[in-house]
């Protein structure tokens, strides 16, 4: 039977024809430009709380407000795939500037909108959102209502949003453009190679442990040469934030990222209490592991190492239809949405120099697309990138009949959505594994998931918590940055970890992100709430999928407690729900430790 192939590079011209020379795409940022103008203009009238006696006034706003959330997401993400491709194309650089331009005018304009929201009488605000064509957002208008608390005057808002472009949101950019631009030489059969920072970190998973040992050491050695410059990128980023949040009277830096999240602190506290019961188990795995390759503790170039010796390598159409023959387990949506993916060329995996080291899913709702970009290596922690992506594209599917606002989710349960198609992949494989070995080298890369979301991600809040504190007195030092994630590691992996890199603060984008703070404990919430999904999935059967298509939708209209107590019947504010799940994992544990005893 011929083998069939896959397009590894993703067509964008569906989206907008011509790439950065298109002239589509510039007469769309016109088209916004106006939207926007006519926005402001439509908000001169609609600047006290009288104007909302009548709800039709309202909801005209709102539908402004739709429309150029939905134009911005849009560009935003055309933009953000073509810099992806080429972190160097100038044109993009430019089209950027003006997108965030355009951006920043309309968050101004629309803060103007929330603080209206604020001034309004409760019991007139109340019998607006009862009414037939507000009912339906009334969670997240009460949500813009509770931000616009923190809200500043409109001389300062618009102040703020200015600054923003070329203060804060151009160290992000800045950053991104910095490590996309680094190279790292790495001896590999006595041969150098000059890689981008993106295929240096891939060879974590080699089969060597002399190639994990030289990447790592290259990539140290670059970090230690270029600390100072990205110290000052963060605590430059950091700085604005703490201003602002000062200036809107926020002392808890985690309030705002919890607001994001739809989630309550009580929640958030009750997950990582339940982690920190179990973390010895997990130790257990690192020691054993460590052991097998004659080490008495694990060494952090060894983490990601395969298991078992031999080629693990992947063809990247292997990795295709392993993919689509796990999906079709858990239902048929799932599997031919991915397939379309596939055949269409959404997904941008090539393995080339010059292209972004962030892998990451980018919506276009005007076109109900999505596009996955990733650099496959041919590993099995590229498949699982590759399925994880595609769990967010799936998510962005699920939410195309949605109306209006209740199509923007928390980051929390978007990350649910693309755990979830990691686990479906690894589950399904591990009862498919034909071998102990076959089965030992799933198991394995199932539990450094675990460790991940345990213990890695738990160091990258510890980490940032303590940053961010010490930020407020002052510039934080390269080494003393080196030091609080040493300290965090520590504590994280309860000091099972040899080797860690110090400079995890440096090559971990998601500290510089300037769209989302603290955009780590989703990724720990989505983990182990896909856990639980995934057995009601296996318990359920292919029935399911409807379950879950209608748990994916309710994301955006209501609060995480609230979307998991309609849809799974559990309190995530209790630490006994976060147990369930951990306890899965352990078991996960005392399964390796047998098989490799024996």
């Amino acid at each position: 039977m011929k083998e069939r192939k896959y397009l590894q590079v993703w067509s964008l011209d569906e989206v907008f024809q011509d790439g950065n020379q298109s002239s589509q795409f510039r007469e769309h940022l016109k088209h916004l430009e106006i939207k926007v103008s006519k926005f402001e203009e439509k908000l001169k009238f609609f600047h006290t709380p009288k104007e909302l006696n009548e709800s039709l006034k309202v909801v005209e706003i709102i539908e402004f407000i739709i429309d150029i959330r939905m134009n911005l997401s849009q560009a935003n993400s055309f933009i953000t795939c073509l810099l992806a491709q080429n972190p160097k194309d100038q044109n993009a650089t430019i089209l950027r500037g003006k997108t965030t331009s355009i951006n920043a005018r309309f968050e101004s304009a629309f803060k103007k909108v929330q603080k209206v929201l604020v001034n309004t009488n409760q019991r007139l605000w109340e019998g607006i959102l009862d009414t037939e064509d507000l009912n339906n957002y009334k969670f997240i208008l009460n949500e813009w209502r509770k931000k616009a608390e923190m809200h500043l005057s409109d001389e300062e808002e618009s102040l703020v949003s200015d600054l923003m472009v070329d203060g804060y949101h151009a160290w992000g950019q800045f950053y991104n453009s910095l490590v996309s631009s680094i190279r790292v030489n790495v001896k590999i059969d006595g041969e150098k190679n000059e890689l981008s920072v993106g295929q240096a970190i891939n060879l974590r998973s080699h089969p060597d442990e002399e190639v994990r040992k030289e990447s790592h050491r290259a990539l140290e050695d670059k970090w230690n040469e270029q600390e100072e410059l990205f110290a000052q990128i963060l605590n430059h980023i950091a700085s604005f934030r703490l201003q602002v949040y000062k200036k809107r009277g926020l002392e808890n830096i985690l309030k705002f990222p919890l607001i994001e999240n739809h989630i309550k602190e009580e929640t958030l506290n009750a997950m990582w209490t339940a982690i920190s019961k179990y973390k010895k188990p997990f130790t257990n795995y690192l020691n054993q592991k460590a052991k097998m390759n004659g080490d008495e503790k694990m060494h952090s170039y060894n983490f990601w190492a395969p298991v078992t010796k031999g080629n693990q390598k992947i063809k990247y159409e292997d990795a295709v239809e392993f993919i689509l023959e796990h999906f079709s387990q858990f239902g048929t949506e799932l599997e031919s949405f991915s397939r379309q993916a596939f055949d269409k060329g959404w997904i941008e995996a090539e393995d080339r120099p010059n292209k972004s080291t962030v892998a990451f899913c980018a919506g276009f709702p005007l076109s109900g697309e999505s596009r996955v970009f990733m650099t496959y290596g041919g590993t099995i922690t590229n498949v699982l990138t590759l399925a994880h992506e595609l769990g967010h594209a799936f998510h962005n599917h699920a939410m195309k009949p949605v109306n209006g606002l209740n199509k923007q989710y928390p980051l929390s349960i978007a990350e649910t959505a693309s755990t979830f198609s990691e686990m479906i992949i690894l589950d399904a494989a591990i009862e498919k594994a034909e071998s102990t070995k076959e089965k030992l080298f799933l198991l394995d890369e199932k539990l450094k998931r675990s460790v991940m979301n345990f213990m890695n991600i738990h160091s990258r809040f510890l980490f940032e918590k303590k940053f961010y504190e010490e930020r407020k007195e002052g510039i934080v030092s390269s080494s003393r940055l080196n030091e609080l994630m040493q300290e965090a590691i520590d504590e994280g992996y309860e000091g099972s970890l040899d080797n860690a890199s110090i400079h995890s603060w440096v090559w971990t984008p998601h500290y510089y992100m300037t769209k989302s703070p603290f955009y780590n404990f989703p990724y720990t919430f989505g983990y182990l709430f896909s856990l639980s999904i995934y057995a009601k999935a296996k318990a359920k059967g292919k029935e399911f999928e409807k379950d879950y298509f209608d748990l994916l939708r309710d994301s955006g209209s209501m609060s995480t407690e609230d979307l998991v107590m309609k849809h799974l019947g559990e309190d995530i504010t209790s630490e006994a729900f976060w147990e369930k799940g951990i306890e899965l994992c352990v078991k996960d544990v005392e399964e390796f430790i047998t098989l490799t005893s024996s």
